[in-house]
């Protein structure tokens, strides 16, 4: 499964190839990429990514992780195809919640999309539930092919 470190700058080309490979399960809702170097780049100026590295260094899987206060979020969790069903999006999962309890958080949050129906009972595994709803971005209206929202989760850390 190889190690999970915080991201470099270095990396935001590898990274971003990582979140829009994993996100293409949303093209049913939505148009075009996920991301692209340029925003990862700017998030990892801000907030914190953590990738998980294979054996050969190749970066394998992503997460985006804030803290605000109590509160931490994490986002942008994704999965290399050839690393799903790894147990890898578990230990990402897992290093978020770590990453958020050592900057002092009690509380991890997370949004999925509502069209991702699969999502909440993923996270419920890991002790998430629903705890609201939130608008999608004004700014990317235009890549939805259909109305949709964010259903907020958290989980006490």
């Amino acid at each position: 499964m190889g190690r999970i470190v915080v991201a470099e700058a270095c990396d935001a080309v590898a990274i971003s190839r990582v979140i829009n490979a994993a996100y293409r399960v949303e093209d049913f809702f939505k148009v075009g990429d996920r991301t692209d170097a340029g925003e990862v780049a700017a998030f990892i100026e801000r907030e914190t990514f953590l990738v998980a590295r294979g054996e050969d260094g190749d970066v394998t899987g992503v997460v985006r992780v804030s803290v605000d206060g109590v509160r931490g979020h994490f986002g942008m969790l994704s999965v290399a195809p050839q690393a799903q069903g790894t147990g890898l999006g578990r230990a990402l999962i897992a290093a978020a919640e770590d990453f958020a309890r050592e900057h002092g958080c009690t509380w991890m949050d997370l949004e999925v999309a509502s069209p991702r129906l699969e999502l909440p009972p993923f996270y419920r595994k890991f002790g998430y539930e629903v705890t609201g709803t939130a608008e999608w971005p004004e700014a990317a209206l235009q890549t939805l092919k259909y109305p949709a929202h964010f259903v907020v989760m958290s989980k006490p850390l």
